[in-house]
């Protein structure tokens, strides 16, 4: 996928991808449509670290949700 374009479709298929690399069990209440084109580049960092691991501690799980979290909305 063309991840270079800032576009709703990457945004939405960028939050999916980090929400089941990190088996979030509170997925579901983290819509992807929930998240703006505004905040791509930041999406996209938080993305291409987590695709670059294999697994994360629950700290940074924790951190993670939370930075998503600040950027919904």
């Amino acid at each position: 996928m063309d991840l270079s374009n800032p576009t709703q479709a990457n945004v939405e298929y960028m939050i999916e991808a980090i929400k089941t690399k990190l088996r979030m069990a509170t997925g579901a209440a983290m819509q992807a449509s929930s998240f703006s084109i505004g905040k791509y580049e930041d999406i996209k960092d938080i993305y291409d670290m987590i695709d670059s691991k294999d697994r994360f501690s629950i700290s940074e799980v924790e951190a993670i949700v939370s930075e998503l979290g600040k950027l919904r909305g």
